[in-house]
């Protein structure tokens, strides 16, 4: 992390700045779409956003990428021993654990609700033994801890114009849209993991079953009734997205432009899913680099416009950290919702 964000920010502890250091690298390391995106946000809010992809890489990690001879067990031991080392930070305990030593503190400065990173927690331990879903209602209350407190957690840190619990709702949609796509792209791999996040009557109305899934994906072999069914899950996808949307003028305008590059960018991982024929229990879809690089350069002319007008002093008023945080719990994705839209 720059000493100028970490200056910025007003982080000058020497343990935690290197908290906060350590959590930046894993942003850039494993989150390169989120981490591009966040290279538009003003130069105090990043060290945030990298504590918050930090745990939540973390947690990921134990479900997924600790290593492979680990059993259920073992993990869900290692994700209650995250939770209590959270709890201990959260409580203003000395945490050791740079992650949780950043987490914490972004949590106080920006008056996060817990709720958000127990719920996230929650619907961590049930991958270790759930392996597919019902419906999109049954999947809708998984997701709304695994990717809609995502949104919810960094709607204090973005700010917003009017009250947080107007935007709140369409911040946990962009959460859930992005995990979405995430889910799509990433079908194949999670069928090796023993997961499939598209729901069994999604797969029943088009006249498929997991098991065909599986045997597409040791086969190479192709069914049109799969493809039917990941454009019903695109189509899904791209209707969250539009639910999504509205909330981007919700937000403080100097963020605005990292959220806009976002959505752009996830989105188009749609696109090429559509345009490679939706071949995703085969191949993993890319957004090509000249397309990342134009939506970049866009989102990095609307930041640069945006912070010129900041220090005019024109600037809308924006909620800043610690305001009252809304206490309903959002819509999340069930069957196909009313449309809104994306970036990457």
């Amino acid at each position: 992390m720059t000493v100028r964000e970490l200056d910025a920010a007003g982080i000058h502890e020497p343990a935690l700045r290197a908290a906060y250091t350590h959590c930046r690298g894993l942003n850039a390391r494993h989150g390169k779409t989120y981490f591009l995106a966040t290279r538009l946000l003003p130069v105090d809010r990043r060290p945030a956003v990298h504590a918050l992809y930090g745990f939540a890489r973390w947690a990921d990690d134990i479900v997924d990428d600790l290593d492979s001879s680990a059993t259920p067990g073992e993990r869900a031991h290692a994700l209650l021993a995250l939770e209590a080392q959270l709890e201990a930070g959260l409580r203003r305990d000395r945490a050791t654990e740079p992650v949780i030593r950043a987490l914490a503190d972004t949590a106080r400065r920006y008056g996060i609700d817990r709720r958000h990173f127990t719920d996230f927690l929650a619907s961590m331990r049930s991958d270790l033994t759930v392996g597919g879903y019902a419906s999109y209602e049954e999947l809708g209350r998984y997701m709304h801890g695994s990717a809609a407190v995502i949104g919810l957690q960094m709607l204090p840190v973005l700010g917003t114009v009017g009250p947080r619990e107007q935007a709140a709702p369409h911040a946990a949609a962009l959460g859930v849209a992005f995990q979405l796509t995430n889910f799509l792209r990433d079908v194949g791999e999670d069928l090796d993991r023993g997961r499939l996040y598209l729901p069994a009557e999604l797969l029943a109305a088009h006249g498929v079953d997991r098991e065909r899934f599986e045997w597409s994906r040791s086969t190479g072999a192709r069914d049109a009734r799969i493809t039917d069914v990941l454009r019903a899950a695109a189509a899904h996808n791209r209707a969250v997205y539009r639910d999504a949307l509205p909330g981007i003028a919700m937000l403080a305008p100097v963020s605005r432009p990292c959220i806009r590059t976002a959505f752009v960018l996830y989105s188009g991982i749609l696109d090429a899913i559509e345009a490679d024929g939706y071949a995703v229990l085969h191949r993993r879809a890319v957004v090509p680099r000249r397309r990342r690089a134009a939506v970049a350069l866009d989102g990095l002319v609307r930041a640069v416009a945006v912070r010129a007008v900041r220090r005019s002093g024109r600037e809308e008023p924006v909620a800043g950290p610690c305001d009252a945080a809304p206490s309903s719990r959002p819509r999340v994705a069930g069957a196909p919702a009313p449309v809104r839209e994306e970036a990457v």
